[in-house]
C-alpha cells in the first residue's frame, strides 16, 4: 500500500515538474526517429501524467515540402507513454493513435505519388539503429478516411470508417496491419503483412499476405511483391463471392447482362506486371460451372480480358433467361425487354470448350466457342458444336443500341434432327428426319417479339427420307379421289413420308416469302408458296398436292388437289380447293353443268333470228315458215 501511495506521489510530482512543452518536443522527436516523418502540431497540447502518462495533440498534419499540401491530417494525436521509463523522468512512447485522420493518396499524370517523398524518408529511417531499440511499434487509426485519386485515369475513391492497428517494425523487419474499413457503403475486414517492410518501401521484393473479407467479396493473396521499376506480384490468388453480379456492380459500377452471374469462386497462380494480370492454373467456378485454363487481364486504360477455359460440362440456362424465345400459353414470342447493357465496360476475348453444354431444354455435345466483346458488341463464334444429333457452326452477334439490341445471326446446322432443331428454334414440331438448315438474319428491337417483327434475312432447308407429322396426305388424297365430297375420317393425324424436302425463304421486315418449297414422297408431291408472318407466327400459303401412285398404275394424269394452309405455325388449318372437289364429284356433275349452262346463256346476247321449218306433210296443216319470236330461257 505504501508503494502505491509513493508511486502516485511520484507521478503527481513529475506532472508538476515536466512541462507540456517538454513532452511535446520528446514525442515529436521520437515520431521523427521511428517514422522519419515530420509531424506538425498546430493546435493545443494536453498532457496527463496521472494516473498514467499520456498526451493529446490537436490539429496534426504531416508536413510536405514537395506539394505544399498535407498527405495526412488528423483532428487529434493521442500518445500513451511507457510507465517505468516515465518514473525516472524519461519520455518514451508506448503507442500512438490517430483520431479521425484524413489520408490523401494521389497520383499525378506522370504517375508520381504525393507519398513518394514520405516513403523515401520512411525507408531511410527504418534502418536498424541504437535509437530504435526502444522505439514504439504500434500505431492505431481510429475513425479515419482515406481518399485515393488518379489524375491520369480520372477516378477517385473514398475509404471511410477506418479502424486499424499497425504493427510497426521497431526491431524485426516485418510489418502488419489489421482492421476494418468501409468502401462504397460496404464494411470490409482487412489484414495484410509484409515480411520485409524496408525492402518493400525501397521497391524491392518482399513477401506479402493480404486478406479482405466482406459481404460482397472474400479475397486472399499469398506471394511476393515489388514495385521497382514497375509493380510486380507473384503468388496464389483466391476470390469468392455469393453473387458476381452484385460484386461487379459494387466494385466497378459494371452491370452484367441479365441472367446468371451468381456464385463465383476463383483460385489461380497470379503474376502481375505493371497493369497486366496473368492467371495460370486457373480453377474458376460460376453458377455451378467449373472450368480450368489461363486468363490475362490488362487494366491500363480500357479493361481487356483474354484467355482459354475448358470445362467438362456447362449449364448456360441462367444466361439465356432473358432471351427465351417463346412464352405464355399462346406460345408467342417473348415480349419482355432484352438486357444487353453492361457490354461496354470491358473488352473480352475468351475461347471456351466443353464436353457437354445445356441451355434450357437444349443439350449439346462437344462444343468450342469464341466469345468476343468489343465496344458494346458481343459476338459468339461457334467453331463446331454437336447439337440436335448433328453439327452446328456459325456466329451470333448482339449489340446495345437505341432500339434495345441489334442482332445478327448466321448459323449452319448439318445433319440435325429437324424435329428438335425446328422445335427449339421456332416452336415448330412437324418435321421428322435429318436435314441441313442454314439461317441468316439481322434485326433490331428491345424484345424477341420486336426482333421477329423487324427481321430481314433468309433460310434454306433440305432433307431426305423423313416425314411431315400431323396428317396423312396420301390417305386424304386417296379418299378425295374416290369421293371428292366425302368428309368422313380424321386426317389431322398420321404422317406424310417424303424422299425430298426443300425450302427456300426470304424474310423482309418480318414477312417470310416462301419462294421454293417442294416435298416429294413415294406417293405424293407437294408444291407450296405464299407468305408467313414471323411476328404473328401465322401462315398464309397456297399449294398443290399430287397423288403419284394413281398416275403410275394406270397411265392417267395424277390426281392433283390445290389447297391453302392458314393459321398458327404450331397448328395450321389445311383446306382443299372446294371447286375442284365439286367438279370431280359425279353426283354433283348434273347440278354443276346446269348452273354453268344457265350462267353461260345469261351472258349470251339475245338476238331475234328467223326460224325455218320443214315443209308440211301431205294433207297436213300448213306450217309457219318464219317465226320472229325468241325462245326464252327456262
Amino acid at each position: 500500500m505504501a508503494l502505491v501511495v509513493a508511486g502516485a506521489g511520484l507521478l503527481l510530482a513529475l506532472s508538476l515538474v515536466i512541462s507540456a512543452e517538454t513532452v511535446r518536443d520528446a514525442v515529436k522527436r521520437q515520431i521523427r526517429t521511428v517514422t522519419g516523418l515530420d509531424p506538425v502540431f498546430s493546435g493545443e497540447t494536453a498532457v496527463s501524467l496521472f494516473p498514467t502518462g499520456s498526451a493529446r495533440f490537436y490539429d496534426v498534419s504531416l508536413g510536405d515540402n514537395t506539394t505544399g499540401a498535407s498527405a495526412l491530417t488528423a483532428e487529434q494525436l493521442r500518445v500513451r507513454l511507457r510507465f517505468f521509463p516515465f518514473l525516472i523522468g524519461r519520455i518514451e512512447i508506448a503507442d500512438v493513435t490517430l483520431m479521425r485522420p484524413t489520408i490523401r493518396i494521389s497520383y499525378a499524370a506522370n504517375g508520381n505519388s504525393n507519398w513518394a517523398p514520405h516513403i523515401e524518408m520512411l525507408a531511410r529511417n527504418l534502418q536498424p539503429s541504437p535509437e530504435r531499440v526502444n522505439a514504439f511499434s504500434e500505431i492505431r487509426i481510429s475513425d479515419g478516411i482515406a481518399i485515393v485519386s488518379d489524375e491520369n485515369q480520372g477516378w477517385s475513391e473514398t475509404l471511410s470508417d477506418i479502424e486499424f492497428a499497425l504493427a510497426w517494425p521497431s526491431i524485426a523487419k516485418s510489418f502488419g496491419a489489421t482492421g476494418r474499413l468501409t468502401w462504397r457503403d460496404e464494411p470490409l475486414n482487412v489484414a495484410f503483412s509484409l515480411s520485409d517492410f524496408v525492402a518493400a518501401l525501397h521497391g524491392d521484393r518482399s513477401g506479402l499476405k493480404a486478406r479482405v473479407a466482406g459481404a460482397p467479396l472474400k479475397l486472399a493473396y499469398d506471394g511476393y511483391i515489388s514495385h521497382r521499376p514497375t509493380l510486380r506480384m507473384e503468388g496464389m490468388l483466391a476470390a469468392d463471392t455469393a453473387s458476381l453480379r452484385d460484386t461487379l456492380q459494387w466494385a466497378t459500377d459494371w452491370s452484367a447482362p441479365a441472367g446468371g452471374f451468381g456464385r463465383f469462386a476463383l483460385k489461380a497462380q497470379t503474376s502481375v506486371n505493371g497493369g497486366t494480370i496473368a492467371l495460370s492454373s486457373v480453377n474458376v467456378e460460376l453458377d455451378g460451372n467449373v472450368g480450368e485454363g489461363v486468363l490475362q487481364i490488362a487494366g491500363d486504360g480500357r479493361k481487356t480480358v483474354q484467355g482459354t477455359l475448358a470445362a467438362e460440362g456447362l449449364n448456360l440456362t441462367p444466361y439465356a433467361a432473358s432471351m427465351r424465345e417463346l412464352t405464355g400459353p399462346d406460345r408467342g414470342w417473348n415480349r419482355h425487354p432484352i438486357a444487353v447493357k453492361g457490354l461496354k465496360g470491358a473488352d473480352i476475348d475468351l475461347r471456351l470448350s466443353a464436353a457437354r453444354v445445356t441451355m434450357a431444354g437444349i443439350k449439346l455435345g462437344r462444343t468450342a466457342v469464341t466469345t468476343n466483346v468489343r465496344k458494346g458488341s458481343l459476338t459468339l463464334a461457334i467453331g463446331e458444336s454437336q447439337i440436335f444429333g448433328g453439327v452446328a457452326a456459325g456466329s451470333l452477334a448482339f449489340a446495345d443500341s437505341s432500339h434495345g439490341a441489334d442482332v445478327k445471326v448466321s448459323l449452319q446446322f448439318s445433319d440435325v434432327d429437324l424435329d428438335q432443331c425446328l422445335g427449339e428454334m421456332f416452336g415448330v414440331r412437324r418435321v421428322e428426319g435429318k436435314g441441313n438448315l442454314n439461317v441468316t438474319f439481322d434485326s433490331s428491337g428491345d424484345s424477341v417479339f420486336e426482333l421477329a417483327r423487324s427481321m430481314n434475312g433468309s433460310a434454306t432447308l433440305d432433307s431426305q427420307k423423313g416425314a411431315i407429322t400431323g396428317f396423312s396426305l396420301e390417305q386424304l388424297l386417296r379418299q378425295l379421289e374416290r369421293s371428292p365430297l366425302s368428309s368422313r375420317g380424321d386426317f389431322r393425324a398420321g404422317k406424310t413420308p417424303y424422299d425430298l424436302l426443300a425450302l427456300n425463304v426470304k424474310v423482309v421486315e418480318g414477312i417470310a416469302q416462301l419462294e421454293d418449297v417442294r416435298i416429294e414422297g413415294p406417293s405424293v408431291r407437294i408444291l407450296l408458296g405464299g407468305q408467313a408472318s414471323v411476328s404473328a407466327r401465322a401462315l398464309d400459303l397456297k399449294g398443290t398436292a399430287s397423288l403419284l401412285t394413281a398416275a403410275a398404275s394406270d397411265g392417267l394424269p395424277p390426281f392433283e388437289l390445290p389447297f391453302i394452309v392458314q393459321g398458327p405455325w404450331s397448328d395450321p388449318v389445311i383446306l382443299p380447293d372446294a371447286q375442284i372437289l365439286i367438279r370431280r364429284s359425279g353426283a354433283a356433275a348434273p347440278l354443276v353443268n346446269a348452273i354453268r349452262d344457265r350462267l353461260l346463256r345469261r351472258e349470251r346476247p339475245q338476238i331475234d333470228a328467223p326460224v325455218f321449218a320443214p315443209p308440211p306433210a301431205p294433207g297436213g296443216p300448213a306450217q309457219p315458215t318464219l317465226s320472229g319470236a325468241s325462245d326464252p330461257v327456262q
